[in-house]
């Protein structure tokens, strides 16, 4: 995959268009996924790139690399998504600069970016992490904890964020029936919260990246968050 314009107009119309097919195969509308292009790491030509080739929502996976990014980016179709873990004292950076946080995993953290984006007057949607597969390397609530997690926030009445639903990222190194199962649990997970605490809470899924986006789909994705297949390969970060 190249990273030209050219390479990555063609890249993200190989993507939708195996979007189009994945939602037709399981009965769905194509309009009802949300592609993510994933940033992390891009440079502003990336960007700028992805942008030309019509692609105007992208998600991130570190403050310290989004904000050298964001500010040169102010076209009001853009919709930024943080999809990386978010460490409490990073939370200021969060409203006003992202439309959504996709990584909501603590009471503490949903707290301070209320009172955030009550400060900024931006309001911010977030998803509850789930750590659908218990690893222990991963960030993320256990499935059995969700729903009380849940219930807790909404009974705290936190103005300024609201919840919308669920995102998980699959183990690692696993077939295709074993993902297809992480992602039908994580349905189901947030059907059994809609059911308790109210449909309007729990309208997306995001689940599914660059290797299993179309088994997502197939399982009920609303949001899909790709990078290397959009971008190509992440550049060598030093430190």
């Amino acid at each position: 995959m190249t990273t030209t314009l050219s390479g990555i107009q063609r890249n993200l119309e190989h993507v939708r268009e195996r979007i189009r097919r994945a939602a037709a195969s399981a009965d769905r509308d194509p309009g009802s996924i949300r592609l993510i292009a994933v940033s992390k790491y891009m440079t502003p030509a990336h960007i700028t790139c992805a942008m030309a080739a019509g692609q105007h929502v992208f998600g991130e996976n570190t403050v310290q690399d989004a904000l050298t990014k964001l500010p040169l980016f102010q076209d009001p179709q853009n919709e930024w998504h943080f999809i990386g873990h978010l460490q409490t004292n990073k939370a200021r950076h969060i409203p006003g600069n992202f439309a959504w946080l996709h990584t909501l995993d603590s009471l503490k953290l949903a707290r301070t970016l209320a009172r955030h984006a009550e400060a900024t007057g931006r309001h911010l949607r977030v998803l509850i992490q789930v750590n659908i597969s218990g690893d222990p390397d991963k960030f993320g609530l256990a499935p059995a904890a969700v729903a009380g997690f849940a219930d807790t926030f909404l009974d705290a009445g936190l103005s300024g964020i609201s919840l919308h639903g669920l995102m998980t990222i699959g183990a690692r190194g696993i077939n295709e029936s074993a993902r297809r199962r992480e992602f039908v649990r994580l349905r189901e997970l947030g059907d059994a919260c809609a059911a308790r605490l109210g449909p309007a809470h729990f309208t997306e899924l995001s689940m599914g990246m660059s290797h299993d986006y179309e088994i997502a789909i197939s399982e009920g994705a609303t949001m899909v968050r790709i990078g290397n297949a959009i971008f190509g390969p992440r550049p060598q970060r030093h430190t």
